[in-house]
């Protein structure tokens, strides 16, 4: 068995509610509640669910951008849950992100060739033929002309603004890429051409991705498996081909259904699957079965008991008392 190139295990992240002039905290927003999952090198995981899941902060707990409030982080055998700011330096050319927004990640100040360059001076990495000729081969090697080296971000269109956000990253030849949301910010024609780059990226380079998105065609384009988030915990996790042809958890069932399909005569006898009501609040998520007050097939059992994280034929993991397109157990012959 191949050894996990990244191991989260009952990851939290709570952040404090505070009032009145002493700023006591009253409530604490559960983002992302007790998660685990792992990454093996060279793969894609994709991580999907609605706005407000906790997909986003819990790419910024990975990669140490926000510090966690409990559960471990472990990269590559080292444990970087608490790891101090001088201390994971070193391990940040490992591990890097692609923002959202293409523009607001990039300096308008800055100049491309200072952008690209910036990951070699704050690490003090010299290269054979300088700076300069390094940036350059990067900004070639993600699609764009090595003469732009002296443009600045706003000259530049908001797919090629991406490219010079995934050459950033790229500068220090990472193993990890965090991807959030990397092509939600563009245009629809522009999106294939990113999401093409960063698997040829991948198989060049021998890069391993957690791609956090919401539009679930482009995890199933890109990600080898899928975890699937509702409300701070991981409600679903398999691989890309079981998860999409029989998902377990009626949460994925929902999500999927709402994927349109290109049958304008209406043949694929599909039915959009509505959720009743909206998603709770992170600052009082309901008990047991955090999708018990929107599931249809939500019992007494799922308001008092949590479920958790079973496995199941495959490899296919779900948290739900009442999985659907779940292998029906083995009937014991009796003498």
């Amino acid at each position: 068995m191949t050894e996990s190139l990244l191991s989260v295990q009952g990851l939290e992240k709570h952040f404090p509610v505070k009032k009145g002039m002493l700023q006591r905290q009253v409530a604490a927003v559960k983002a992302v509640d007790g998660i685990s999952f792992e990454v093996y090198p060279g793969e894609t995981l994709g991580l999907v669910g609605e706005s407000g899941c906790g997909k986003t902060t819990t790419g910024r707990l990975i990669t140490r951008l926000v510090e966690p409030t409990g559960g471990k982080i472990v990269f590559q055998g080292h444990d970087i849950t608490h790891m101090s700011q001088g201390k994971i330096r070193p391990l940040r050319r490992d591990v890097q992100m692609i923002f959202q927004d293409p523009y607001s990640s990039l300096n308008p100040r800055h100049t491309v060739g200072a952008i690209v360059g910036a990951p070699f001076r704050i690490q003090g990495v010299r290269t054979e033929q300088g700076v300069k000729k390094a940036v350059q081969d990067i900004l070639a090697l993600v699609g764009l002309n090595p003469e732009h080296y002296n443009r600045y971000p706003h000259e530049f269109s908001g797919g090629q603004r991406q490219r010079i956000g995934i050459a950033r990253t790229l500068a220090l030849k990472p193993k990890l890429i965090i991807a959030d949301e990397p092509v939600s910010a563009l245009d629809v024609s522009i999106q294939a051409q990113v999401v093409n780059l960063l698997e040829d990226l991948q198989s060049e380079l021998d890069l391993t991705y957690v791609v956090i998105a919401h539009d679930l065609s482009v995890v199933r384009h890109i990600s080898d498996r899928v975890a699937v988030m509702y409300l701070g915990k991981i409600v679903e996790l398999a691989d890309r081909k079981s998860l999409y042809e029989s998902p377990m958890h009626p949460y994925t069932n929902a999500l999927l259904s709402a994927v349109p399909i290109p049958d304008p005569k209406g043949r694929s006898g599909r039915e959009r699957i509505r959720l009743q009501g909206d998603v709770p609040s992170p600052l009082n998520p309901p008990p047991a079965c955090r999708f018990h007050t929107r599931c249809w097939k939500a019992q007494e059992i799922c308001k008092t008991v949590e479920p958790v994280l079973t496995t199941h034929a495959g490899g296919h993991q779900v948290a739900c008392h009442f999985p659907e397109n779940a292998p029906a157990p083995a009937v014991e012959a009796t003498v």
